[in-house]
């Protein structure tokens, strides 16, 4: 077993995240990384739980990744939003606050942002890497 105090995890900025080929700039996002098992094929954590804290207004934009993602809200309020794989334009969108739960399956494009403009916003993250057949650690869904 390992206890973590998460005051005691280095916080990690993030500046940009890549999408469809192209660059977009992240706005005010930090990551702390509280926990991770294993490697996938290019060596990034097959599981983890991370903190995040998005400054007011920050942003996370639209992108999308191989494993899936379940977000627990917090603090503040998040307007998180859906887009459709081939054109990129936002098809839902979402507000979430405190105790709610978002989540994201492998490959959906999706982003959000912080919807204060004076107070920073937290979400713990859980994600977890899955094979073609939609599986993670060989426990199937």
């Amino acid at each position: 077993m390992i206890t973590v105090n998460p005051d005691s995890v280095e916080r990690v900025r993030i500046e940009s995240l890549e999408y469809n080929g192209s660059a977009a700039q992240v706005k005010d996002v930090t990551v702390q990384w509280l926990s991770r098992s294993g490697k996938d094929a290019q060596g990034a954590p097959a599981y983890g739980l991370r903190l995040f804290t998005v400054g007011p207004g920050g942003e996370i934009p639209t992108h999308d990744h191989f494993y899936v993602q379940t977000m627990y809200i917090l603090s503040g309020s998040f307007e998180c939003w859906e887009a459709n794989s081939d054109t990129g334009e936002i098809t839902e969108r979402s507000v979430v606050g405190p105790g709610r739960v978002v989540y994201v399956p492998s490959m959906e494009p999706h982003g959000m942002r912080n919807m204060s403009s004076t107070e920073a916003a937290t979400f713990l993250c859980c994600i977890g890497n899955v094979d073609g057949e939609g599986c993670t650690s060989g426990v199937c869904y």
